[in-house]
């Protein structure tokens, strides 16, 4: 399959932001928008997507917030290659950097991730339990969507690592994985804000938002659900609108 046949551009945040694909394997979802709205930045402020596939968390925010100073963090070659060319695509400065998240603080070091240097950490990381899930076949859906027991505890030392103090980690999990986030959490990580995420009213929550400040001491708070469709599976007007880059979620306020 040549390059052509294999690669799709499609249109995020209502058309502000167009970024290529690989057609089959992983592909960027409203996950990734979500986690962009529910993180805080401002201008000047380091920030490094983790596990950042083709670039659309990290992207998302920059679009949202100029100014920024983006780093692309990305395991697969072939995706940092994408995250790379839709950066420059899209006119947005960025750094992409292919390094395995789970490396020691050396490696994290040698490209300019040192500790306490980052003011924001936002990630989507592989989060389907592998006792639970199939894995896909295709290798990069499945490094993408299949957690082990160690990952999250590992993303989030890694994040710990290189956060300032006061520095603030954004991630986005499945529901009911919530204890694993809270305990993974628990050290050196405080001022949590839970949001959980349902796909229709009524149900139960398929993921949760969470903000967490590194050395934070604020007591955690629980926010009320977003609900992302209608009856009729359409997704809700507040949520077009932050699916198409209009309004953020309440984790990104100030």
């Amino acid at each position: 399959m040549s390059e052509a046949a294999g690669i799709t551009e499609d249109a995020f945040l209502g058309g502000q932001l167009r970024l290529k694909q690989k057609r089959s394997g992983h592909r960027a979802g409203h996950d990734a928008i979500l986690l962009a709205a529910a993180t805080q930045a401002r201008a000047g402020d380091r920030v490094v997507d983790f596990g950042a596939g083709i670039g659309t968390a990290g992207l998302a925010l920059a679009r949202r917030v100029p100014g920024i100073r983006l780093d692309l963090v990305e395991i697969d070659p072939e995706l940092a290659g994408l995250a790379r060319a839709n950066a420059a695509a899209n006119t947005i400065a960025a750094e992409t950097i292919v390094l395995d998240v789970t490396a020691d603080a050396q490696a994290f070091a040698a490209h300019g991730l040192g500790p306490d240097s980052v003011d924001v950490v936002l990630t989507n990381p592989p989060f389907n339990d592998p006792a639970r899930h199939r894995g896909s076949p295709d290798p990069s859906r499945h490094t993408a969507h299949v957690a082990t027991e160690e990952t999250l505890h590992a993303w989030v030392h890694a994040a710990r690592r290189i956060l300032r103090s006061n520095g603030a980690l954004t991630l986005i999990w499945r529901a009911d994985g919530i204890a694993d986030v809270m305990a993974a959490l628990s050290c050196g990580f405080g001022s949590l804000v839970v949001l959980p995420v349902h796909g229709e009213a009524g149900r139960p929550a398929i993921r949760v938002l969470v903000r967490a400040v590194k050395g934070g001491r604020a007591p955690t708070r629980l926010l009320p659900g977003l609900v992302l469709n209608e009856e009729s599976l359409v997704p809700k007007r507040e949520v077009r609108d932050i699916l198409e880059g209009r309004a953020t979620l309440p984790l990104a306020e100030p």
